[in-house]
């Protein structure tokens, strides 16, 4: 039985489609719902850390589009009777904050969007997705953006 599921989102399609499976899930199993966003406040290689640092006006702004994220998510969670815990991370890159939340909550499943962004004919998993998927001690699920119509 899983009784804490932590969902990790960002603004993108996949993402959001992440945080309705994880909001479905919770429903079934009657688990508990963490949503975390991680913002690096410097900008750089999303695995190894940041590098160069935001201004006072990029992160304001930039928390700013968190919070709205992580109360859009709230809300779906909401309408589905699902009581959730919402986080923001900072200071650490997006995976390591990911695993770091995991680990102290304690997640029973990792429930992450997997990039939409596709190579030469091949699906692209993303950086942060593979980083979690091959540090994680507990299941992942990765969940693609759902298909776009012509």
């Amino acid at each position: 039985m899983i009784a804490r599921i932590l969902v990790a989102v960002d603004d993108s399609p996949a993402a959001l489609a992440a945080a309705r499976a994880a909001v479905t899930a919770a429903v079934q199993f009657g688990a508990a719902l963490r949503i975390v966003h991680v913002r690096a406040d410097r900008t750089g290689d999303p695995l190894r850390g940041a590098r160069e640092p935001v201004d006072a006006a990029g992160t304001a702004r930039r928390g700013a589009e968190a919070d709205a994220l992580l109360r859009h998510v709230l809300a779906i969670a909401d309408r589905s009777g699902v009581r959730a815990d919402p986080r923001l991370v900072t200071g650490q890159a997006v995976a390591r904050g990911i695993l770091s939340e995991v680990r102290g909550w304690p997640a029973e499943l990792i429930v992450i969007g997997r990039s939409d962004r596709t190579g030469p004919g091949e699906p692209y998993i993303g950086q942060v997705s593979r980083h979690v998927l091959e540090l994680a001690d507990v299941p992942v699920l990765v969940v693609p953006a759902p298909l776009r119509t012509p």
